[in-house]
């Protein structure tokens, strides 16, 4: 798979403003306990102050490990989670402010692929009515024919055959489900998709068929994404910037080809350690970054910098004042308080695994 980075189409939209504009998303779930009296007990800090932008024709790849929030932030963009607070604003309108009558028009523009593509189809419908049923709900198209018409021509657009209109999701294969699925969201001719991983459950091979349909059709329609996923090579191939999040917040924000050559965040260095090299003698030599302990509880985050209990670079100011996203310059951004220390240093850890695990009571602040 090729790392380079593409140039994406000027459009209107682009350059009068950001297609997407997430401002301080922040999203949180209650916990309650009792058997018989349920009581408040917490909450679940899913998705804590994330902005980002995303432009026309552009792929923002948005990565991290399970439970850090990937799936609940693309949710809350999609308002199929309400927010707790903050802004979405698309194509010049503020979607967290909208009656869902409202919401469901600007959500024609706004579409998903979800990561399941044996149960986000609806195994009683034929792929024809699959595609046909969002034409419906948003009154495309004048008449039965044209709606039908306009399916055959989308099949073809995925790869599929027209012929194939007629049959049901269980007679196909994963992969082709997926481009039903994709199929699916484009019928209703949309300027912005969210991709919750919609490969992470195919073949490796097939992974890389529907990872290119994503890139034709994004060339050939001019649509963007929010691609979101836990394998970086797939999303170094696709994306035209990376951000990366950790435990509800993003760490590391820039261009893809700046994130996998000069990553400024120990978050990010010890993801980029874990992937491995297709040669041996390279993937033999290199050291990588193991991260202490687990992931902390998102009902009860640690304070100050989320990372800092697993970094090996903390320090005390790491426990006590939160580290903001901020430009490095030339679109780099990062939240951590000694960027420029790890780069300097090569990205050579100061302390040992076991030292960070204590949180770097060895040192002082």
């Amino acid at each position: 798979m090729s790392a380079s980075v593409r140039s994406v189409p000027e459009t209107d939209a682009q350059s009068n403003g950001h297609l997407l504009s997430v401002k301080h998303l922040v999203k949180h779930f209650p916990v309650t306990r009792g058997a018989l009296i349920r009581r408040h007990a917490g909450w679940v800090r899913a998705v804590d102050d994330v902005s980002f932008n995303i432009e026309a024709g552009e792929t923002l790849g948005l990565v991290g490990e399970s439970g850090c929030g990937k799936t609940t932030t693309g949710n809350a963009v999609m308002q199929l989670e309400a927010p707790t607070s903050g802004e979405v604003v698309f194509e010049g309108k503020t979607i967290t402010s909208l009656k869902r009558d409202e919401q469901r028009r600007a959500r024609r523009r706004m579409q998903m692929i979800f990561q399941d593509p044996y149960g986000s189809l609806n195994p009683r419908m034929s792929v024809g009515k699959i595609i046909e049923e969002p034409m419906m709900v948003h009154k495309l198209y004048e008449s039965r024919q044209d709606r039908r018409d306009r399916v055959q021509e989308i099949l073809e657009l995925v790869g599929l055959s027209r012929t194939q209109a007629s049959r049901y999701p269980h007679e196909f294969s994963g992969g082709q489900r997926q481009r039903i699925a994709t199929a699916r969201s484009l019928a209703v001719e949309p300027s912005f998709i969210v991709c919750d991983e919609p490969v992470s459950a195919l073949d490796v091979s097939i992974q890389a068929q529907i990872i290119n349909l994503l890139q034709d059709l994004q060339q050939r329609l001019g649509v963007a994404y929010l691609f979101i996923a836990h394998d970086l090579k797939v999303v170094r191939h696709i994306s035209h910037r990376v951000a990366v999040m950790y435990l509800g917040k993003l760490v590391e924000v820039t261009n893809s080809d700046t994130l996998y050559e000069r990553p400024l965040h120990p978050y990010t260095r010890a993801l980029l350690s874990a992937v491995p090299v297709a040669d041996p003698v390279v993937e033999a030599k290199r050291e990588r970054i193991i991260l202490p302990g687990d992931v902390p509880s998102p009902v009860n985050p640690p304070s100050a910098c989320r990372f800092h209990p697993r970094c090996p670079w903390a320090q005390e100011r790491c426990k006590t004042e939160e580290p903001l996203l901020a430009e490095t310059g030339d679109g780099h951004a990062v939240a951590c308080h000694f960027w420029r220390e790890i780069e300097d240093s090569g990205g050579v850890p100061p302390v040992s695994a076991a030292e960070a695990l204590r949180g770097g009571e060895a040192r002082g602040g």
